[in-house]
Parts: C-alpha cells; sequence; structure tokens
C-alpha cells in the first residue's frame, strides 16, 4: 500500500446491493484508491448483478426485494420487484411456517410494515400457495423475524382480535335459518355469548329455525340442549316432526337403515325431551303414535293420560312451553261479584276484540259458593269469522269457596291480533258459583313499559249460558303484550 493513502474497511451493504465503506471510515467520501478500485470492479463481475433498491415511497411501493439468501425458492419467477410482491412472497411463506420466511442463519429479515400494506396479490409462484389476503401487519410490529407458526403469528401480532370481530360479524347476520348452524360452531368454539344470542333467536321464531336446512345437521348435544328449554314458540307436535326430520338425517349419516327402531336408537335420550303431553289427544293420535318410535306401551299409558280423571303418570315432561317474556298483565271486566251461577252443559261465551297482538295464557273464573270445591272445565278461544279453535284445555281447577277468581290456563300460549274478533268459551262441571255483574264494555289495561291495551267486548250470539256484557262467568282474560 503506497504511503500517504489511508486504508479503509469494506462491508457488504445489503440495502445498495453491494460493498461499501464502513460507517467510521476516515476516507468516507473521498475517491478511492486505484487498487481498491480495480479490487471492486474484480467483485462485482464475480457475484450476481443486483438492482439498486429505493425506499419507499408510501402510497406506491417502489423497493427492491430483500438480499436472495432470503427467498429459499429455486423458481426463478420467485424474485418480485416491488415491495407490493415482496410483502406478498414474505407472508405466503409465513402462512406456510417455512424457514425462510422465519430468517434463517443467514437473515433477520422482518415483515412488512403497514405502509407497504396491502400486498398486491400474489402470483402462481411456489411462493404464494397461501390463502390470501394475508392479516394485516401491526405498523408498530418489531423488527425481529417472523414466526415460523401462526399460533406465534397470532400471539405476536394480536390475531386474536379477529376472532371478536368474526363474533361481531356472525351476531350482526344471525337469523333464524342459520341459527343452528352458527349455534353448533358457538358450541364447538367455546363462545357463550354467540350461543346465547343463537338460543334467543331460536326461541323467538322456532318454526323459522326448525325449518332450514341447517337443523338436521346439527349434533345430539344440541338438540338436547334445544329440545330442555321452556322457551320455544311452537307446538308439542310440530317440533317432535323435526326432530323425526333429523332422526332420519343422523341415520344416514351413521349409514343405518331408516327405520323406526333405528331413529330411536339415535335419538336416545333426545326422545324422553319430547313433551307429548302437551299435544291434544287428536295430534298425538296422528303423528307419535303412528310413528312406530314410542314402544307400545308408552302409547298406551299416553292414551290412558289424555282420557281419563285421574290422569296416570307418565314418564314425559308435562311442563308448559311458555314462550313469552315480560311481565305477566290481567284484567277484569266486573265491577261487582254476585251469587248464584248455574251450569248445564252449556258454554258461557264472550266477545272480545283487542287493539294491539298479545298473547292470552289462560282465564281467571269463579268457584263455588258452597265452599271448597273442585270443578272440571274447558276453555276455548275461538276466531269468530272463521268460527275456527285456535287453542283449548280439558282441565280442573279447585276453589275455596271465596268470591275470587281461579286460574285456568292454556296449555300454549295463544296470539291474538288487533283488531280481530274472538270468543272466549269455558264450559264449568260443578255445583253453582259466583258470577259478575256491572260488566264493563271497554276494559284498558295500562302498562309502565308499554303502551295501552284496550279491550272491547260484545255479546256472543247462541248458546252462551246466559253470559253478557252485563253479567256471567270469564271475569279475567291473563294475557302478555
Amino acid at each position: 500500500m503506497r504511503s500517504g493513502v489511508r486504508s479503509r474497511q469494506i462491508v457488504w451493504d445489503p440495502d445498495r446491493g453491494s460493498e461499501a465503506p464502513a460507517a467510521g471510515c476516515a476516507c468516507l467520501g473521498r475517491s478511492e484508491p486505484r487498487a481498491g478500485l480495480r479490487w471492486r470492479r474484480r467483485r462485482a463481475r464475480a457475484a450476481p448483478r443486483r438492482r439498486p433498491q429505493r425506499r419507499c415511497s408510501g402510497s406506491r411501493c417502489t423497493t427492491g426485494r430483500p438480499p436472495r439468501a432470503r427467498c429459499r425458492s429455486a423458481s426463478p419467477s420467485c424474485s418480485p420487484t416491488s415491495c407490493s410482491a415482496t410483502c406478498a412472497s414474505w407472508w405466503a411463506r409465513a402462512a406456510r411456517g417455512s424457514p425462510a420466511a422465519a430468517g434463517g442463519p443467514a437473515s433477520s429479515a422482518s415483515p412488512p410494515t403497514a405502509s407497504c400494506w396491502p400486498p398486491a396479490a400474489p402470483s402462481s409462484t411456489p411462493c404464494s400457495t397461501a390463502a390470501w389476503p394475508p392479516p394485516r401487519p401491526r405498523s408498530s410490529c418489531p423488527t425481529s423475524s417472523p414466526p415460523p407458526s401462526w399460533r406465534c403469528s397470532a400471539k405476536k401480532y394480536a390475531v386474536p382480535a379477529l376472532e371478536a370481530h368474526c363474533v361481531d360479524f356472525l351476531t350482526k347476520h344471525l337469523r333464524a335459518d342459520n341459527a343452528f348452524m352458527l349455534l353448533t360452531q358457538a358450541r364447538l368454539f367455546d363462545e357463550p355469548q354467540l350461543a346465547s344470542l343463537c338460543l334467543d333467536t331460536i326461541d323467538k321464531s322456532t318454526m323459522d329455525a326448525i325449518s332450514a336446512e341447517g337443523f338436521t345437521d346439527i349434533d345430539i348435544d344440541t338438540l338436547c340442549a334445544v329440545l330442555e328449554r321452556d322457551t320455544l314458540s311452537i307446538r308439542e307436535n310440530r317440533l317432535f316432526g323435526a326432530v323425526v326430520r333429523w332422526a332420519e338425517a343422523e341415520c344416514q349419516r351413521q349409514q343405518l337403515p331408516v327405520t323406526s327402531g333405528n331413529k330411536q336408537k339415535v335419538l336416545g335420550k333426545a326422545l324422553s325431551l319430547i313433551r307429548f303431553p302437551l299435544m291434544t289427544i287428536e295430534e298425538f293420535a296422528a303423528g307419535p303414535a303412528q310413528s312406530g318410535i314410542l314402544s307400545d306401551r308408552e302409547v298406551v299409558n299416553l292414551f290412558l293420560h289424555f282420557t281419563v280423571n285421574p290422569k296416570p303418570r307418565v314418564d314425559y315432561i308435562d311442563r308448559p312451553r311458555c314462550c313469552l317474556r315480560g311481565k305477566e298483565c290481567s284484567i277484569n271486566r266486573f265491577q261487582q261479584v254476585e251469587s248464584r251461577w248455574g251450569y248445564s252443559g252449556t258454554s258461557d261465551r264472550i266477545r272480545f276484540t283487542v287493539n294491539r297482538r298479545i298473547s292470552i295464557v289462560g282465564f281467571g273464573l269463579y268457584g263455588s259458593i258452597h265452599g271448597p270445591t273442585d270443578y272440571q272445565v274447558n276453555i276455548q278461544i275461538i276466531e269468530y269469522e272463521k268460527n275456527q279453535t285456535l287453542g283449548q284445555n280439558d282441565t280442573g281447577f279447585s276453589c275455596d269457596g271465596t268470591a275470587n277468581t281461579f286460574r285456568v290456563m292454556f296449555k300454549e300460549p295463544i296470539e291474538i291480533l288487533p283488531t280481530v274478533s274472538y270468543t272466549a268459551c269455558a264450559t264449568l262441571k260443578g255445583p253453582d258459583s259466583h258470577y259478575g255483574t256491572k260488566g264493563l264494555k271497554k276494559v284498558i289495561h295500562e302498562s309502565p313499559t308499554a303502551s295501552k291495551t284496550c279491550f272491547s267486548f260484545s255479546f256472543s250470539p247462541g248458546n252462551n249460558n246466559g253470559t253478557s256484557i252485563e253479567d256471567g262467568q270469564i271475569p279475567e282474560i291473563i294475557f302478555y303484550t
């Protein structure tokens, strides 16, 4: 080395793609000696030519790719020359957890920053086989090597936040026709909040939910969880029909012949959750009794339960499913109570309309004037114009001899529409009872949390056992708004 010429240290600059003077070199910025220039030229001819890189320009990335050691693909097509393509290649390798993406011994590659997002869609190269687009990186992510697996990536780049966004999205798009599908997923991935919303949707629109295709795809545990609920808004015979459809689909999934015995086998404990006592005898005879799923002894016991008094005990739940929420309400149409109202097998009837949609769950009836007594009673609600019975119940009640009213409930709530005329009927068998007088033609119920509910009463022509607007039986209507 000639005297008077300072030596310098040459290092590889990955940003420039070539050798450069060290940061502390004294000759930085000066013309280098001729021997050093020849050495640089020989290295440049021997080394593969690399295109110089530029800094990211912000909205449009124009920087080059990292050094070739960071991409382990043998394909010459895997050499993007823009930052977007570089991001695409890096995220594709990170998704597969390849060593190249993780920064091998010769690499300290860091994930792309938010300024280069979103990356361009990958071309059909070996580096671009992962799902697209990849998760958006955080702008403040560290510059260390990317993780080798998605689990580490989720922890490093806050991917768990994606889970909350997924739940929010599903909640906003929850409907009756996809409630069962989402309920299965919520139970599988332990999302109790989403599962609760799905069950509420099924409660409100049970018929639409069980008619959807996704109902037959649920598992047995999800089916039992739904059948155990007291808040389903559907008649039990229709629920039984849906359960039979599920059993047929389950037989096909298990590659079993679709026979009555196999349907009973796949249902297992779910069959005992069907509330057969809530059906009418006609509904039971037309459906479950002929399905072959119940044994002959079970069919006989249930028929006895429907027809004889006192009713024998059965192994099925007889608790009504009450699909209503909120507070129970009632109105009384009489202002005074008198004595001695007789019964001879004729129904007491009164017509009424309401100004809003409600659900009637029962009546309040007067009891005996001779002390504690038991009554047998049949209650009905009939749509007047169509002469169609919407609901009825053959039951009984016990009274204590006072002038109070005694509750007699339907098996299921009966929906009452506004401005439609209905007839309330009660046929009692028992001794003479109290009755109401000074009846009101219009009764208004006010609720602090809902609008006013107005009942308008009118005379029911035909055999009504003397009940009218002014006096008679059926003093009280129990309902939910």
